[in-house]
């Protein structure tokens, strides 16, 4: 196993790696106790939040009460764009109230190729404004065109949002260098990038890191922190 790793300028041994990884449970019919015991893994690595989804966060806000450990979920998702505005942001906000501190969302995509721009623009913009949290949007980028990557990633900009993410899971996109570096580049003065998809192992992590991103969304937390992490790990 490897202690350290060097990938420009970051230098972290795999459990140092934990500030920057929220731990992500969304699997359907976990129980109760499953879910406690997930918040326990988060208190216990150290990781940034716990991401679960919508129906565990009054749970999951009071296991984690006075653990300074974020409470992270997602709207409009595992199947981005299926959501009205309006059901979105009522959810953004009851989501905020139960306790969530950040909140991933969908887009809608079908809306951007079609050249629905402001409508694109004022799904997310609801959110951002009902929630009052910060707000990772799952921008999708293999599903689009070039011309829309560029389109997408300034809309959810003037929408305000906080993060800019290249997927929603690894069924859209393994988190890679690339699509990082190209967030990153064309994120304003105070946006950061989070990377989401099949990060499954140290070496990969810390080239996300080493890439610009400030987090990773990931059900491999455990295998990375502790380098047991390989391409036969199931993460999502």
């Amino acid at each position: 196993m490897t202690d350290t790793t060097t990938t420009g300028d970051i230098t972290l041994s795999p459990a140092e790696l934990a500030p920057y990884i929220q731990h992500t449970k969304i699997e359907v019919g976990t129980t109760r106790d499953e879910m406690i015991a997930h918040v326990k893994e988060t208190v216990e690595y150290g990781f940034n939040a716990a991401m679960v989804p919508a129906s565990w966060v009054p749970l999951v806000a009071s296991e984690l009460a006075g653990t300074g450990i974020g409470i992270a979920s997602a709207l409009d998702f595992p199947t981005v764009g299926v959501m009205t505005s309006a059901g979105k942001a009522a959810e953004a906000a009851e989501i905020a109230r139960l306790g969530a501190t950040q909140l991933d969302i969908g887009v809608q995509v079908g809306w951007l190729k079609s050249g629905m721009y402001d409508e694109f623009r004022e799904d997310i913009a609801g959110v951002v404004r009902a929630s009052g949290i910060p707000v990772k949007v799952m921008l999708e980028l293999p599903l689009l065109t070039e011309a829309e990557k560029e389109i997408a990633v300034e809309l959810a900009q003037e929408a305000g949002v906080a993060f800019l993410k290249n997927a929603s899971s690894g069924a859209i996109e393994t988190a890679n260098p690339d699509s990082v570096r190209y967030l990153v580049e064309r994120a304003r003065p105070g946006v950061q990038v989070k990377a989401s998809g099949s990060i499954k192992s140290y070496p990969q992590a810390i080239s996300l890191l080493a890439a610009g991103a400030v987090l990773m969304g990931t059900s491999a937390g455990i295998q990375i922190v502790t380098d047991t992490g390989n391409e036969s790990t199931v993460s999502y």
